[in-house]
């Protein structure tokens, strides 16, 4: 199963050359035990740009969609069997980054033509954990 970990800053600072150097090796590890899929850090949320395209004509906003003091700074996409190994992935790469996360569980894609064509074997494996 897959795991979204957010990355929660509090701050508009980029990761300290010690905290990045933390994080590139938790990611190493991730990647050596196949428990990395995909991860990247975010622009502050004064670079964001909100598009809401519910009325059927698009409204672009700059800025963030919310004002608060926290946001999100970046992310990792981990692949775990359980709950249990993503909370302990995601406590370890708070760690590393010295930041807040929060750890959701990835919903399994809908079964749907266009996705099993786009994931293929990837899906299967997926869905059985």
């Amino acid at each position: 199963m897959q795991y979204l970990v957010s990355v929660i800053a509090d701050e508009s600072t980029v990761a300290t050359e010690g905290e990045q150097a933390a994080i590139n090796v938790f990611n190493d590890r991730l990647i050596a035990e196949g428990r990395w899929v995909f991860a990247g850090g975010l622009g502050v949320p004064e670079t964001a740009t909100v598009i809401d395209n519910r009325a059927g004509q698009a409204l672009v906003t700059d800025g963030p969609f919310v004002e608060t003091k926290e946001f999100l700074a970046g992310f990792w996409i981990l692949e775990a069997p359980d709950l249990d190994v993503a909370l302990r992935l995601a406590t370890e790469g708070s760690k590393a980054c010295n930041r807040k996360v929060e750890v959701r569980p990835i919903l399994a894609p809908p079964d749907h033509d266009l996705t099993r064509r786009l994931l293929g074997d990837r899906l299967t494996q997926t869905s059985r954990g």
